[in-house]
């Protein structure tokens, strides 16, 4: 039984977060450059067993699209070719970037350390994607 794994894209990073092997946590992995998620993606599945990705699927306020939906989509595509034996979801990730944020302060993070540690805002943003996912099954 593998892992859910799911993938905040950014245009320069991208955060990614991992379940538990019971599928039951979603935890912060990782921020990887957008440029090296392939092979970030590859080396890690070569280590752990996921069965599927969760991609954050952006969206304005209103639903509608917005600059990055057509990224994401493009990335589902390029995903599901290289690994067709994985289960592809596409999960709203409106307001995530937020929560990371209010729950970064909520851990005493100060304002200076949250402009440093921007990459640690995406790889949280990833988490709160994937626990929402985990609440809908």
């Amino acid at each position: 039984m593998g892992r859910i794994l799911a993938i905040d894209l950014g245009t320069k990073r991208t955060g990614i977060a991992v379940t538990d092997t019971l599928k039951m946590l979603a935890n912060p992995l990782e921020t990887v450059e957008t440029s090296k998620l392939i092979v970030f993606l590859n080396a890690y599945f070569t280590k752990e067993e996921v069965d599927t990705i969760i991609l954050g699927y952006p969206k304005r306020l209103d639903g509608t699209p917005n600059e990055m939906t057509p990224k994401v989509l493009g990335l589902r595509d390029r995903l599901s070719k290289i690994y067709p034996d994985k289960k592809l979801v596409l999960i709203d990730e409106r307001y995530t970037s937020k929560m990371a944020m209010q729950s970064m302060i909520a851990m005493g993070s100060k304002k200076k350390d949250r402009k440093e540690k921007a990459g640690n805002l995406d790889k949280i943003s990833a988490a709160i994607i994937l626990q929402s996912y985990l609440e809908q099954i």
